[in-house]
């Protein structure tokens, strides 16, 4: 057993833009990572299982519904203190990162959001505490990047809807409580209902033989003639910009949460140069490992202080859909180039267990491409700056 020996880095001294209250969170999300993820989480990647005696700690450092206002039983945080949970959590592995995002920002938010107040204090307490766990069904198997498309379907039967549909790579399925699901009605409008489990008719089969997010539990929704009830349906909001609301929440915690996968590539590789000789002095002292670490400490701090900048926008109220989705692209393509250097410093070390850059890179894999992929958010910024729609 390695132990966990990261430090974070700080190139610009960004710790003097965070308030006492956002060090007090991060620094406990750290440790926690330090005490209960470092020690388990390369086993249970290796064996492609989902670490279910987590679920307690993460509650408790607040990783869910760390916004949530305290009469729902979440922490009453700001955007600033939920991204720097999201970095640290990220930081031990993309998977975990990924349980507490959906429980969050997909579950937790829409339900807060768009919810009745009846739903808010039946769900959000227990989804706080891990009492429940929850998912987000939007993706289908033939609708990913244009959810619009989605063909998942309720039909008014007097005293409850009628679910049919599918959906497909849903983190935390296997295991979930409840699922938010988004479904069209009668006349086609996108609409969002709590599912529960145990309603006849709605499983969830889990998906194997995965490269990446080994550590999570990704599975399927399906619904079929599923009874839900009217007053599981989330009367506040509808249309694609319901489910498109709870995803900007949740990209703008990837946008951290790939910081702290960089960050923890970076300092492994930049210990590892200092300790590994080669031709009599550490490889740290050569020029092209040098160029690859510069590069890797500049990139971080740009992302760092991109983030920090949107969080303060978040906090006010101002961030568009468009700035979030500029950070989550720059910041995972920032990491994923990051561990793809990382490693080859590491040499075939790099790709061994010892280490975590490799379960890092495949699971970036899976980040560039969810919450709207690498060239989906380049187009959303395409259109703002352009006001021309290229997706139609």
């Amino acid at each position: 057993m390695k132990p966990d020996l990261f430090q974070a880095p700080d190139y610009y001294n960004l710790d003097e833009l965070l308030l006492e209250e956002h060090k007090l969170v991060r620094n406990a999300a750290r440790a926690w990572v330090k005490k209960e993820i470092s020690p388990i989480i390369e086993e249970y990647a290796q064996n492609a299982a989902f670490p279910n005696q987590i679920i307690k700690g993460l509650a408790e450092i607040g990783a869910f519904g760390p916004y949530i206002p305290q009469e729902y039983g979440g922490a009453g945080l700001d955007q600033i203190s939920y991204g720097l949970i999201m970095q640290e959590i990220e930081r031990g592995d993309s998977g975990v990162r990924s349980t507490a995002s959906v429980q969050s920002s997909l579950v937790m938010y829409p339900i807060w959001k768009y919810g009745s107040e009846e739903q808010k204090l039946k769900y959000l307490p227990k989804l706080a505490s891990g009492e429940l766990m929850g998912c987000f069904g939007l993706t289908e198997p033939n609708h990913g990047s244009d959810p619009g498309g989605m063909t998942t379907n309720i039909k008014d039967n007097g005293d409850y809807y009628l679910l049919n549909g599918a959906k497909m790579w849903i983190s935390n399925a296997p295991f979930a409580d409840i699922a938010i699901v988004w479904a069209k009605n009668e006349e086609g409008r996108i609409h969002g209902l709590i599912v529960e489990r145990g309603m006849e008719g709605f499983s969830t089969p889990e998906t194997h033989n995965k490269w990446s997010l080994r550590a999570s539990a990704t599975g399927e929704l399906i619904f079929d003639n599923v009874k839900v009830p009217k007053e599981n349906l989330l009367p506040n909001k509808s249309g694609l910009g319901a489910p498109l609301g709870c995803l900007d929440s949740a990209r703008y915690g990837i946008a951290w949460g790939a910081i702290g996968a960089a960050m923890d590539c970076y300092d492994t590789a930049l210990r590892y140069a200092k300790e590994r000789m080669q031709f009599g002095k550490p490889i740290a002292g050569t020029q092209l490992q040098q160029k690859k670490l510069a590069e890797m400490i500049t990139e971080i701090t740009k992302a760092q202080l991109l983030t920090w900048r949107l969080g303060t926008l978040r906090n006010e109220n101002k961030a568009t859909s468009a700035q979030i989705s500029m950070a989550k692209r720059n910041n995972v393509n920032m990491a994923i180039n990051i561990a793809r250097e990382a490693r080859q410093i590491l040499g075939a070390m790099g790709i061994t267990g010892d280490y975590s850059i490799m379960r890092h890179m495949m699971n970036l894999e899976s980040v560039i491409t969810y919450e709207g992929t690498h060239d989906i958010h380049l187009l959303i910024t395409g259109m703002d700056i352009t006001g021309i729609s290229a997706f139609k």
